[in-house]
């Protein structure tokens, strides 16, 4: 079902960017010098499709990076929290190795009690 509903949304979306690269593939400058617009040092002739393809590419880049680097805080409680879990669940297995109730219900012969005598 996840499957079908992933297909129904990205379907759409895949024919709209197959549809803007054949609409957009006329070639346009991207000039990276802003002090000489006419014979511009720093400039690349690409079609316009890979242009705003590799703009949403950076945009996705830079804010993967931005959340992963805000997300820090959180991960760092996290390791902490598991290290302090294996730590104790450690610490229950060796209580549980030398636990006093469990030497005296190895050496009580019989059945072990476990409700309070009934009052008198």
């Amino acid at each position: 079902m996840v499957r079908f509903l992933k297909g129904l949304v990205l379907l759409p979306v895949a024919i709209l960017v197959i549809l803007l690269a054949v609409a957009n593939r006329e070639a346009v400058r991207l000039s990276f010098d802003p002090f000489s617009p006419d014979l511009p040092v720093f400039s690349l002739t690409l079609p316009l499709y890979a242009i705003l393809f590799g703009a949403v590419a950076v945009g996705i880049l830079v804010g993967g990076v931005f959340t992963w680097l805000g997300q820090g805080r959180t991960r760092r409680v996290a390791r902490h929290r598991g290290r302090e879990v294996r730590r104790l669940e450690g610490e229950t297995e060796r209580l549980r190795a030398y636990a006093p109730e469990r030497e005296a219900a190895v050496q009580r012969p019989g059945p072990a009690r476990t409700a309070l005598p009934a009052p008198r």
